[in-house]
This record gives C-alpha cells, sequence and structure tokens, in this order.
C-alpha cells in the first residue's frame, strides 16, 4: 500500500466520525434508540454483593485447614500434623506448615475481596442515585426547568 493511499485511507475514517457528547441516561419518553449500552438496575447491583456475601460466607466456614480439627492449644489439624512431622526431624513438616500459611493467606485474599465487592456494590448503589439526584438539579435551564440533550448538545459543537 502506497504512502498516499494510506493517508487517503486514514482521512476518509477521520470524516467518517463526528464528535459529539452522549448522556448516560434515556430521555424521559423512554427513547434512547436502543443502542445497546449496557445498563445495570439498582436490583442487579443488589443481587451482585448479596452473592458475594453468601460467597464470604461460604468460603469463610469451607476454607479454613488452619483451624479445621482444632486441638484444646487451638491449632488444627493439619498444623498439629505439621508439629508432629518437623519434631520427628521431617522436612515434610515445614513445607506442611508453609502450605498452611499460603492457603490461610490466599483464603484472605479471597475474603477480602467478596468483602470488598459487596461493599462496594452496596456503596455504587447509594452514591449513583445521590449523583443522580445532584446532577438533575444542577443542569437546569435558564427558566428552571430540566436541560434538554440537545440543548446541551448545541453547546458542545
Amino acid at each position: 500500500m502506497a504512502w498516499e493511499e494510506w493517508e487517503q485511507l486514514k482521512s476518509q475514517a477521520a470524516e467518517r466520525q463526528s464528535t459529539h457528547m452522549r448522556l448516560n441516561q434515556l430521555a424521559p419518553d423512554g427513547g434512547g434508540g436502543g443502542s445497546g449500552d449496557l445498563v445495570v438496575q439498582q436490583d442487579d447491583l443488589g443481587a451482585v454483593g448479596h452473592e458475594a456475601h453468601i460467597l464470604y460466607d461460604d468460603i469463610r466456614s469451607g476454607a479454613d485447614i488452619a483451624g479445621a480439627g482444632a486441638g484444646k492449644d487451638g491449632a488444627g489439624s493439619t498444623a498439629q500434623a505439621a508439629s508432629a512431622l518437623k519434631s520427628r526431624g521431617f522436612e515434610t513438616g515445614g513445607a506442611l506448615e508453609r502450605t498452611v500459611e499460603v492457603w490461610t493467606s490466599q483464603v484472605k485474599s479471597v475474603l477480602q475481596a467478596c468483602a470488598h465487592i459487596s461493599d462496594h456494590l452496596d456503596y455504587s448503589k447509594k452514591r449513583h442515585a445521590e449523583d443522580d439526584a445532584e446532577i438533575g438539579t444542577v443542569v437546569r435551564d435558564s427558566d428552571g426547568g430540566a436541560l434538554s440533550v440537545s440543548k446541551l448538545n448545541e453547546y458542545f459543537k
């Protein structure tokens, strides 16, 4: 492909693209043209947050190998086995102990992620509702009515 042809194709592509503003909201009449934008309802966020909380509880109760089968001293059966192996000179005891440490660290990371997702979705849901209310009060026409999208679009041309 020649350089001139490449420049011509770039120029044609640039001409086909127009700069415009698009609000992330449907018109009050329900319009919007079915653009295929991602839409998330408040109930969707709540459901995902709820599932993250359920997953958190399931992991917390089912993935604790450090505390499983805890004896009088509070050490779990895996930690007890690691200690017994180490005391008898087996290197496997140290490796098993390290495995429990890494496993516990990873489980804590997953639990933190689940908690973060749940908390963040609750926060996001509340914050976006507040943002929408604030934007609705700020973006007004000179007569106090809602500023139309077409009027806003004129400002950015």
